[in-house]
């Protein structure tokens, strides 16, 4: 339970802005210009596709993202909730129960986690330690499909794929080893 939360909150600040334009676009190019955004806000629509329900899940909010290592997702319907990550620490309130879980006993949650700031910071380097790269496309509008090489990431994540253009990510898509699905589209916001 606790990765989903971990997963969750990761896809949604991924869907923050970037900055960057581009006729045909490399993956040096794409990290160049996410790398430039230090920080960003974004309103998400979150759909879980989970094979044991007739029908998805949906909810809504909005996450925000500070360099380097600050995530938030606020979830206003149908359930308030906030999940934060700062560092190594994942805190997740919900009314009045609240937890706190530090990550670093955790290695492949925090390797998940390194791959997530590596797309939202544009490090490359990040990203390849544990994912092999495929980009297609130019700036208005792309596509990056990254798939585990980390086999303690494969035992959790088929396939990341995300989607965007013009200068943010608008989806991100996060295909699960055991066939259920999370996408979540984006709708960037100013910058709090």
């Amino acid at each position: 339970m606790r990765r989903r939360f971990i997963f969750v909150l990761l896809a949604a600040c991924a869907g923050l802005p970037a900055s960057f334009a581009s006729a045909a676009m490399s993956i040096d190019e794409l990290m160049s210009g996410l790398a430039k955004r230090h920080e960003g806000h974004a309103r998400f629509t979150e759909t879980r596709y989970i094979a044991v329900l007739d029908k998805p899940l949906v909810s809504s909010g909005e996450v925000s993202f500070i360099a380097p290592d600050r995530l938030e997702k606020r979830t206003f319907k149908p359930k308030p909730e906030r999940v934060t990550l700062d560092g190594d620490s994942l805190r997740i309130e919900r009314g009045q129960k609240k937890l706190s879980i530090n990550l670093s006993a955790q290695p492949e949650a925090l390797a998940f986690v390194a791959s997530v700031r590596g797309t939202l910071t544009g490090n490359r380097v990040a990203l390849e330690s544990d994912y092999r790269l495929i980009l297609d496309g130019e700036a208005s509008r792309w596509l990056l499909i990254m798939l585990p090489s980390n086999p303690d990431i494969a035992r959790i994540i088929h396939r990341v794929t995300v989607r965007g253009g013009n200068g943010q990510i608008r989806e991100i898509e996060y295909l699960q080893a055991d066939g259920d699905r999370i996408v979540m589209r984006f709708e960037a916001m100013d910058t709090p």
